[in-house]
């Protein structure tokens, strides 16, 4: 029995490339290129988010034959009995073999919804309190930490002496602006003097440390912002997945008999 062509069917029939209809792209030499390797070409293209209009379709098809001619060539040379490509074509198995072992095993292995949050309550625990925002100006020399202290009492302006006499290039080059941070995120040395300070406040002396030697102020403090989990949870997430795979790799190597 027939079936007739339904309007959809026979306005796709009408709108669709010849070449996308048939089973090959092209005929080159004498040899079939199949439109499968478009298709393979363009899922790579979707993958990475861009577009897929006649106009990549065309380029894709002109790459898939030329691709076809330079293999003939190719092949024509005996390429494919040297070493070089042999080795190549090693690796490149390699690495195909061993992008799909990796994405198998994360597949199989996923990140649950209860890992994030536990790995969310220890980013939770670990930075909840307060949070400082300070300036520092770092000096190799104590009297050099002491000379600015003077200075600042005198009325020296910290932004000024940060950018010119501050070894420390990142803050140095914003005025000794450390912006918010948790104590903890700083050496012993320096955060035991900075949670001393009032608002406003500057070290009396200079606090050393292994870096050289500090002149402290503390700008502000607040109790710390901590972002909900939904905003994390992505990057929890992926860092998770990695630091699976990572220990996926290094429990194979551990394995391995190696002589």
């Amino acid at each position: 029995m027939k079936f007739p062509l339904t309007a959809l069917t026979a306005a796709a029939l009408i709108t669709a490339a010849p070449w996308a209809l048939a089973q090959n792209v092209a005929i080159v030499n004498g040899k079939a290129v199949p439109t499968a390797r478009v298709a393979v070409l363009e899922q790579q293209i979707a993958a990475t988010g861009r577009p897929i209009d006649d106009t990549v379709r065309a380029q894709l098809k002109e790459e898939v034959v030329l691709r076809e001619i330079f293999i003939q060539e190719a092949e024509k040379r005996g390429v494919a009995a040297t070493e070089d490509y042999k080795n190549q074509m090693e690796l490149a198995r390699q690495t195909i073999m061993i992008r799909s072992l990796f994405t198998e095993y994360q597949k199989t292995n996923p990140v649950t919804d209860a890992d994030i949050q536990a790995e969310y309550d220890k980013f939770v625990a670990a930075n909840s309190g307060k949070e400082y925002r300070a300036r520092h100006i770092l000096v190799e020399k104590e009297d050099q930490a002491k000379a600015i202290i003077a200075s600042l009492k005198k009325g020296g302006k910290f932004e000024d002496i940060a950018k010119k006499q501050s070894k420390d290039p990142g803050s140095g080059a914003n005025g000794g602006d450390l912006d918010w941070a948790a104590a903890g995120s700083y050496v012993p040395e320096f955060s035991e003097a900075m949670v001393k300070l009032k608002k406003g406040e500057l070290t009396q002396t200079p606090v050393k440390s292994q870096f050289g030697f500090h002149v402290i102020r503390l700008d502000d403090e607040r109790t710390a912002v901590i972002p909900k989990l939904e905003e994390l949870k992505p990057q929890i997430a992926q860092q998770m997945q990695q630091q699976k795979l990572v220990e996926f790799q290094k429990s194979l190597r551990d394995k391995a008999k190696i002589e």
